[in-house]
């Protein structure tokens, strides 16, 4: 693989991204939506996300898009501020060669350097290569929720991962 490149994502980057996302819609119960996002909604998505002053990081290697990573706001009321909730997706073959590993790792380091608290993690059940992500980085399982979604005819449960936010993260390197 070439060189990995982790930078902020652009509304350029709205394409590769739904060519990354859509396909966990049309074909897994892992995103929660069901109906493929357009091109435009995605590119305002990621505007929406930048606008509230929050990363939204693309992975590259050799001027391909591997994943992406962002955060959004945990809950609308102002005591929640300080809480983030993140979301990953990567290319499906990308999966298990250690890049989110190491996007995720990045969003949690420029989230701790924002002053964030905390950073949640939903992950909808069962998807044991996100749950070992979480698990890895020193993410604590906090809630499992069950039946909570239902798609392709299935209740699905969702668990929620939890990682406090310290200045050791905002202070460690990407490495």
């Amino acid at each position: 693989m070439s060189e990995l490149f982790i930078r902020e994502a652009t509304p350029d980057d709205a394409a590769a991204i739904c060519a990354i996302y859509n396909p966990y819609i049309e074909y897994t119960t892992i995103s929660f939506e069901e109906k493929p996002v357009a091109v435009s909604e995605m590119a305002e998505r990621i505007a929406h996300t930048q606008a509230q002053g929050l990363p939204w990081l693309v992975a590259e290697a050799g001027g391909d898009m591997l994943g992406y990573a962002y955060a959004t706001r945990w809950r609308v009321r102002p005591a929640y501020r300080h809480a983030v909730e993140s979301s990953i997706y990567m290319r499906q073959a990308t999966v298990g060669q250690g890049v989110g590993k190491l996007l995720y790792r990045e969003l949690i380091r420029r989230l701790a350097v924002l002053g964030l608290h905390t950073v949640i993690g939903g992950v909808a059940q069962p998807n044991p290569a996100s749950d070992g992500l979480h698990r890895a980085l020193g993410f604590k399982q906090v809630a499992q929720f069950e039946q909570v979604g239902r798609k392709f005819g299935r209740w699905l449960d969702v668990a929620y991962w939890q990682l406090p936010l310290t200045r050791d993260l905002a202070e460690a390197s990407c490495n």
